[in-house]
């Protein structure tokens, strides 16, 4: 399988099919987590992230294991007031993409450049813009 090239240093953003991805022992997810860690890349999820990932079928040890080393980014008012200003700037509704916001959000946030693993590439592409390499899982 071909490795997807990833650049020196940034940030890693895993969205909700990310994490469960990588949970799940998804071979090209781990893979790409590897290699953003041998390139110096910061992996890091959104708070929300953990709760929109965990269903019934969650192994436990696995997803405690996979969050002791990544970075959680917690939102407070402010990151929540920028979600939906993107929310609002997009034609998008909180309804449907409010997770997605408040990632988007934190991506934007984080240091340059920022790759995204996700499976929603249009939404994403949406509330992120150009400022985010988007990698479908």
């Amino acid at each position: 399988m071909a490795r997807r090239k990833l650049s020196h240093e940034g940030t890693l953003v895993l969205d909700c099919e990310g994490l469960s991805k990588f949970v799940n022992d998804h071979e090209s997810a781990v893979a790409l987590v590897a290699e953003a860690r041998k390139r110096g890349m910061e992996v890091v999820i959104s708070a929300l992230t953990i709760i929109e990932a965990t269903h019934r079928r969650t192994d436990k040890a696995r997803l405690a294991w996979v969050l002791s080393g990544v970075r959680i980014v917690h939102i407070g008012d402010e990151e929540a007031k920028a979600a939906s200003a993107l929310l609002l700037n997009t034609g998008l509704h909180g309804h449907t993409c409010a997770i997605d916001a408040v990632v988007a959000e934190m991506a934007l946030r984080q240091q340059r450049p920022v790759v995204m693993l996700t499976c929603d590439i249009d939404d994403m592409a949406k509330l992120c813009g150009d400022r985010v390499r988007l990698v479908a899982v």
